[in-house]
């Protein structure tokens, strides 16, 4: 076997190894939102996330990887593999926003927006970044922008569209009442906790997957340090969380912690293939103070967000690619313009999108439905038939 075959096979298993860890997310966010909403709305949650990876992935075999990469060539290794690997992203930025506007949203127009995504905005953002470059020698091309598995081109372009839907959309009934914010609590910490250790297991094929091989030394190297820089700005993002609301209410609040390691790897996503071994920490400790700050913030400005998706994804998207001009060698200039151009693209087209199915299939449940939760009238099957449902 000569040393092409080799690396070849080598680099085929890699992205099909990462592929898998990837996929492992969707449990995780479906775990995670189904821990964070009230009994009632858990069957919806899930069925949302089952028909979210489906949904994207179908679109974009079909429609957003051609659209995306211009063609299905690869040399490096088997094609297959490496429209797997992208694959598993794509049903992600949709993942993000459906957690922001559960407990409130039909199924049926989220789904068809899903389509839309994973078809269409999703591919287009991946073309000017990573893939084929429709905009190259134009004003526009934002390319030289380094965002090495998606702080922008995935996460924020998702919670650009959970914010896009949340403000057509509305909150959840009740939530505001006057100038009195309601405390919802979640139903399930246990699965709150799974389903955030299942993504944090899930972003070292994110970002480690995404160094794109691992068949020379170098390579190899490369691979660990990422997964490394990954691990160490999660763990700094729920360290620094778990000091700011223990300092702040002396309690230590597992859904914040999680939330803090999950704005970390957020934050860490864009450049963890350069940073030194300590940077990480620095940047994951912001993240994670940023999650602490823009949870409570967006609730005063009555943006609804029951997962705190906007904190983590958004805020710390936008963080994390900023953060790659700041302390790596790369334009922070070239990564600010890269963070207003998908930033005006992805909300844009998800707002004029969101708004155009929202005209014919809208998205809010009513009053009664969101009172009765979504389990009975979207799923017809409860999760936990055995329970008194909260209000």
């Amino acid at each position: 076997m000569d040393a092409n075959t080799l690396s070849y096979i080598l680099d085929t298993f890699f992205a099909l190894f990462a592929m898998t860890l990837i996929i492992l997310m969707v449990p995780g966010f479906a775990m995670l939102e189904a821990g964070l909403v009230r009994t009632k709305n858990v069957t919806a949650v899930l069925t949302v996330n089952t028909m979210i990876y489906s949904v994207a992935s179908m679109a974009f075999l079909l429609i957003g990887y051609q659209l995306a990469f211009g063609g299905w060539e690869n040399d490096s290794m088997s094609k297959w593999a490496a429209f797997l690997f992208q694959m598993a992203f794509v049903g992600k930025t949709v993942n993000i926003m459906s957690g922001g506007v559960s407990e409130r949203t039909r199924i049926v127009p989220l789904t068809l927006f899903t389509i839309v995504m994973g078809a269409f905005i999703y591919p287009l953002v991946v073309n000017w970044t990573w893939g084929a470059n429709m905009l190259e020698g134009t004003i526009l091309d934002i390319s030289s922008m380094h965002d090495l598995a998606g702080s922008t081109v995935i996460h924020s372009t998702g919670a650009w569209a959970l914010l896009a839907a949340i403000l057509i959309i509305g909150p959840r009934k009740g939530r505001y009442v006057g100038d009195k914010i309601k405390v919802i609590p979640a139903s399930n910490i246990p699965l709150v906790v799974l389903g955030a250790f299942l993504l944090w297991i899930g972003w070292f094929g994110f970002n480690g997957g995404s160094v794109g091989s691992i068949s020379t030394k170098e390579n190899a190297d490369a691979v660990a340090l990422t997964i490394m820089n990954t691990n160490t700005a999660g763990l700094a993002g729920a360290i620094a969380v778990g000091l700011i609301v223990y300092f702040r209410y002396k309690k230590f609040d597992i859904t914040m912690i999680l939330n803090g390691a999950l704005g970390g790897l957020v934050a860490i996503t864009a450049g963890a293939d350069l940073f030194d071994i300590y940077t990480p920490i620095l940047i994951g400790a912001i993240g994670g103070a940023l999650v602490a700050f823009f949870v409570p913030f967006f609730d005063r400005l009555r943006i609804d967000d029951p997962v705190g998706a906007l904190s983590v994804h958004l805020i710390n998207g936008i963080w994390g690619t900023l953060a790659v001009g700041i302390f790596a060698d790369v334009s922070f200039l070239d990564q600010l313009k890269g963070v207003v151009v998908v930033g005006i693209f992805a909300f844009v087209s998800s707002y004029a999108v969101l708004w155009l199915i929202n005209r014919f299939v809208p998205f809010r449940a009513d009053e009664e439905e969101q009172l009765e939760g979504l389990d009975i009238s979207e799923c017809g099957i409860e999760s936990y038939p055995e329970f008194k449902r909260a209000i």
